[in-house]
This record gives C-alpha cells, structure tokens and sequence, in this order.
C-alpha cells in the first residue's frame, strides 16, 4: 500500500464512521470524542511514558507495564491513549494515567502535533495498530518506542509484496516484545533481528494480578449457594443462543451470564432469551425480598474476571465469528473453558484444548454433553481445572522482562 491509498483509506474510515454514527452509539462516541484535540502541556524536561492501545483487551495487556514503569518511576507522567470507545469509555478515569485521550485520526500534521504536545520520553505500543504517521513522526524524532505483546501472522501487509510502507513502520520500533517463535521468524524474514525478542504475553501477568488480589463480588457467593455454577462471559448472540435451552431445562445449576455488550436494547434482547433471569443490578434487592433465579445476567462493565472464580464451568464468548474474548481471566482461578468454532488464531486456547482444560463446541447439543459429561465426571474436572491454572502460572514473568530492558537501557532516567 502507497501514501496514496493510505491517505485514501483514512478519508473513507472516517466518512465511514459518520454515516455510522447516525445510528451506532460506538461510532457517535468515536466522533464525539475527537472533536477536540487532546489539550495538555508537558513541563520541559519532564519524562513521559505515552502507552497507546486500540481497545480495551489491548489496555489489559499493556497495563501491567505500565503500572511496573510507573512502580519504578513514579514522578513520570503517563499518557494512555485509546482508537476505540469501548476501551476509552471503560478507562477514561483510570487513574494509573495523569492524562487519558482518544488518539486524533492518524494524519501528518496530527501526528506532529500531538507529539509535538506531550513530548514522550518512551512510548509503549500494544500488540498491534500501526498507525503510520504517528510512527513515522516517532522514528524521525528517534523516540523509544516499544512493542508489547506483539505477534505477526503471514496475512499481514509486513509480509507481502505489495508492504513496502508497512516494513518501513517496523524500522519505528527500538524493541519488539513478541509472543512467540513464529513473529520472530517472519520479522527476521523482512530484516528485523536485531531488535526481537519472545517476552511471552503480558496478558498472563494481568490475570495472575488479579486473581492473587481478589475481592469478592456482592451478593454471588449468595447466588450461587452450594449449586454447580456456570459462568459464560463476554457473550454475544449466537454464543447465548447455544446456551439458552441448557439454562431452562437445568433449574438445579446456577448460571452468570456476563454479555459482550451491556447497552439497553441487547439487554432487552439477552432478558428475552432468558425470561426467569434477573439482572445483577437488582439483585441484593430481590435477595432482601427472597427472590432467586437460577441465571443472573450482568449489566455493568468491570467484575466479569471476578466473577469465573465462582464458577464450575466457565463459557467465554466471541469463538462464532466476533473473536474469542480473553479466556485467561478464567484459566487463571483454575477453571475449564469451553467456547465456539473459531479459536485457531488464539494461541492460548489451542494451548489449553491440547492440554485438556479447554473445549470447543460447534453447536448447542455438544455444548450439553461437555457441561454433562464434566459435570457428572469429578476426576475430570479437577484434571482440567489444575491443567488450566498450571498452564496460566507457567506463562508469567513477560512484564518483568520488559520492564529489566527498560531500566537496563536507561530508556527513562529521572
């Protein structure tokens, strides 16, 4: 792709997104949000840490380097900024950042600009998102930039004929943190070796966090009692769907059910689907009056990866076609996972189906027989659950790694 068909692409992204957001909330937020740029001043002489991430999944990743940089250096001030609104809107107060922003759409002058604004010491770049102008402007001005959690597939325009602009991004990056052997081989195979290593991905340091510093979720120990729980997370339709017929006939289990998406329609939608759920929002309430349900469907954003330590079973969702959501927040605690068709590109779940502790199901009726068989098979369910954590305790320490190359390359110096 030249600058021609770049530039071409951006004009359409955002003639795309207008027309959207007459309709789309996400997109009217992505609008909204960029209608003024970021206004901030950096003290001259002041080290900052600019970390940038496409989404919400792609902050969970980056966010424990940042919070072992800022551990480390904590008089730096940290810039957090989002593409997407369903990672800004989450984390717009999150107050590890001194400055959360929506990145202004990649241009020159906007890349100039806002570089030229908060002065970067160090930048942090998530997994992946290679807006070019902003890296070009970052190389030019000879900017550390890291890459955290990277990983490459053969598909991508670095790799092919026509990705001559795209090879020219990488030279941007001072490091490459990459999850695993086959990034390495196919960056070493446009000319990037030097500067490439296998850190491991930070995800799995997040979910240790978390887990080790649990606290417990109001009203769920008394929800789920002393039944079997299942936990699905992060679902959208097709994978309620495949759950909807096991959840009525199966009165004796209790079921969380944690949407994908928590605005007021799906909502409507999800209740429909399962008429005898309640809302968590309601629920200490209807505990006070004696009121249960089997199936509590959650309608806030922020206690999903407490709540899989409640579980059996766990189900995550997005593996018909949306993209597997994060399955490590439930290996974490110990717990068997199952999930749909689509998870080739997910290295994690490839490794926890070999190692028995993940499932995939095509369809609802061998959804039933995995929650059967493991339900009514102790022996196994133990093997999988201890599989899982093993598996997830086993991939620690990427962060560690990143943050030792920091100090040892004295990349922020205060």
């Amino acid at each position: 792709m030249s600058i021609f068909f770049y530039n071409i692409f951006l004009g359409l992204y955002l003639i795309g997104v207008r027309l959207l957001s007459f309709w789309n909330p996400k997109a009217k937020l992505w609008l909204s949000g960029r209608k003024k740029f970021p206004a901030i001043t950096v003290k001259p002489g002041s080290s900052v840490v600019w970390m940038h991430c496409a989404s919400l999944g792609e902050f969970e990743q980056g966010r424990p380097v940042l919070e072992s940089v800022k551990d480390q250096y904590p008089t730096a001030i940290i810039i957090l900024t989002f593409f997407s609104p369903s990672g800004y809107e989450v984390q717009k107060n999150y107050k590890g950042a001194d400055h959360v922003f929506y990145l202004p759409m990649d241009s020159a002058a906007n890349a100039k600009k806002f570089i030229d604004a908060i002065q970067p010491t160090l930048v942090l770049w998530v997994k992946y998102e290679y807006w070019f102008y902003y890296l070009a402007e970052l190389q030019k001005r000879n900017i550390p930039t890291l890459l955290i959690s990277g990983i490459f597939r053969e598909g991508q325009p670095f790799f092919k004929w026509y990705g001559s602009m795209w090879k020219k991004v990488l030279g941007a990056f001072t490091h490459f943190f990459v999850q695993n052997e086959a990034s390495v081989k196919l960056l070493s195979g446009v000319g990037v070796i030097a500067n490439v290593s296998i850190s491991g991905d930070t995800r799995f340091d997040r979910v240790i966090a978390i887990a080790e510093k649990f606290e417990p979720v109001a009203g769920i120990e008394e929800f789920c009692g002393d039944s079997q729980v299942i936990v699905a997370g992060s679902t959208w339709e097709d994978d309620e769907a495949e759950l909807v017929h096991y959840v009525k006939a199966n009165a004796n289990i209790k079921f969380i059910i944690a949407p994908h998406e928590i605005g007021a329609d799906n909502l409507k939608v999800v209740k429909a689907a399962f008429p005898n759920a309640i809302f968590y929002s309601e629920l200490l309430e209807l505990q006070e009056k004696g009121i249960s349900s089997n199936c509590l469907i959650i309608d806030n954003i922020g206690m999903l990866s407490r709540l899989y330590k409640y579980a059996d079973i766990t189900y995550v969702g997005g593996a018909f076609g949306e993209g597997l959501h994060n399955i490590l927040e439930a290996a974490v605690y110990g717990k068997p996972i199952l999930f749909g068709p689509d998870y080739d590109k997910y290295a994690e779940a490839v490794d926890l189906i070999d190692r028995c502790a993940a499932i995939s199901i095509n369809n609802a009726l061998e959804l039933e027989e995995e929650f059967i068989y493991l339900l009514t098979n102790a022996d196994e369910l133990a093997a999988a659950s201890k599989e899982a954590k093993d598996y997830v305790y086993a991939k620690k320490g990427a962060t560690e790694k990143i943050s030792r190359f920091i100090y040892e390359n004295r990349l922020l110096t205060i």
